[in-house]
């Protein structure tokens, strides 16, 4: 009987990913494309698909599992000719229980080996900082030197400079939970650089809403429930500042609106969002604190030499940030094409991880929708991000000609760390983004 065993595909550089959905039970059948598990990697979720079709023999993987590139997911019985089974069933039956024994034990040998060596690891770093006391009190569920975390507690553990090996987990089945980093900390054992109140991230009990009228709970769809804890990180531990600014883009979208009648025939359409992103990339050149991260404790930056481009999109389940890779070496055309895939594949969801990492600043924009303006959260380790909001026209003295005339005007703001940052150099490069979207020959 053929069989396949379907694996997780190549997620590039990504170290933590976790199982947070199991799909599919031995006996179950599956076609191609059905899913058969949901990772999270920090802000993505993803659905992966089954390869093949037929009965799922074997699930190697459970929820809280942390994964790799590689590794094995189920094993598939592929044959369709069922009822060839019955007739072969006296013949086939001593090789059918030696095969799957053999597969299960090739797979383990596959799997578990990288598993063993890091529980082994942690088990020595537990060992080696905690005292006798705590590991008593570690819960039976745990196994001893384990790390249960999710990547968002695992990243607040990181920005608390926390070793996960000195936490004792009181979540189920021994899972460490932010509770438990605050708790550490507020201990005294371990302080960060800058120290967050243990209360900050603990939500006070809601009163009975209902007592004043009809209520109902809705549960928050996948990509706001992982975001959401990103997010308040961002917020509680950036010191945020705002700088609004506009820029005339009136000679922009006369050029924008040639270039769309001139490629009409092809289908390509050019958004004001495409030219904006090379203004950006030639502003980030002249500025490269903005392209930069702080590393922890405050005291160096990294400058970022290349320019991935996060843009924020609007899609039925939240906002996600596909990432425009390299977009100082892509030119318009380029980037409207990539744009336009990226745009579409958020929209269906069928985004991977890879295509949301990387990004050295973000854009989000608001155009569609409208508003004057707005401030956006920087998402951490970045250290601004820009805001675009609707264009309108307003009224422009001209002096020589001493007359008022129309102009479009595109309103925008940079949301920035004032810890890399200054007001300053903030509104210095503002007006240089203005002059480049203003005169698009800067940029290019």
């Amino acid at each position: 009987m053929a069989t396949e065993k379907v694996t997780i595909p190549d997620f590039g550089d990504v170290q933590e990913i976790t199982v947070v959905d199991v799909y599919v039970s031995p006996g179950d059948k599956v076609e191609v494309e059905d899913p058969l598990i949901a990772l999270e990697s920090e802000k993505a979720v993803m659905d992966i698909p089954s390869t093949a079709a037929g009965i799922v023999k074997e699930v190697y993987l459970k929820e809280e599992d942390e994964v790799g590139s590689g590794d094995a997911i189920v094993l598939l019985e592929t044959s369709e000719e069922e009822s060839s089974e019955e007739e072969s069933a006296g013949e086939e039956s001593a090789g059918k229980e030696e095969k799957p024994r053999q597969q299960k034990e090739e797979t383990e040998k596959e799997v578990q080996p990288q598993k063993a060596e890091k529980k082994e690891t942690a088990g020595e770093k537990t060992e080696k900082h905690q005292k006798p006391d705590e590991q008593e009190q570690q819960p039976e569920e745990a196994e001893p030197g384990e790390y249960h975390a999710t990547p968002s507690v695992r990243a607040y553990a990181r920005e608390q400079d926390v070793e996960l090996a000195n936490l004792t987990g009181t979540g189920p089945k021994g899972r460490i939970l932010k509770e438990d980093v605050d708790k550490f900390q507020k201990g005294g054992r371990k302080k960060a650089t800058a120290e967050i109140p243990s209360d900050t991230f603990q939500p006070k009990p809601l009163e009975d809403f209902s007592k004043y009228g009809e209520t109902e709970e809705i549960a928050l769809g996948r990509i706001k429930k992982i975001s959401g804890p990103q997010l308040l990180r961002s917020w509680v531990t950036i010191p945020h500042v705002t700088h609004f600014d506009e820029a005339d883009v009136t000679d922009l979208e006369a050029f924008r609106q040639r270039m769309n009648a001139e490629s009409e025939e092809e289908g390509m359409r050019y958004s004001a969002l495409v030219f904006i992103i090379k203004a950006v990339v030639a502003t980030l050149k002249a500025f490269p604190a903005v392209n930069s991260s702080l590393v922890p404790g405050g005291a160096s930056l990294i400058y970022k030499y290349f320019y991935n481009i996060g843009i924020a999109v609007d899609t039925p389940d939240g906002l996600m940030v596909p990432v425009i890779r390299n977009a100082e070496k892509k030119g318009i055309r380029e980037i409207a094409a990539e744009l336009k895939k990226l745009s579409g594949a958020a929209r269906e969801g069928k985004l991977g991880i890879p295509d949301m990492q990387g990004a050295s600043f973000t854009i989000s924009s608001l155009g569609g929708i409208g508003g004057t303006g707005f401030a956006p959260i920087v998402n951490a380790p970045q250290v601004a991000i820009l805001g675009l909001s609707r264009n309108y026209k307003k009224p422009v003295w001209h002096e020589e000609q001493q007359v008022f005339r129309p102009r479009l005007t595109l309103p925008f703001s940079l949301s920035y760390d004032h810890r890399v940052i200054d007001g300053a150099e903030a509104a210095r490069f503002c007006r240089a983004l203005s002059r480049s979207i203003e005169d698009l020959r800067r940029a290019l």
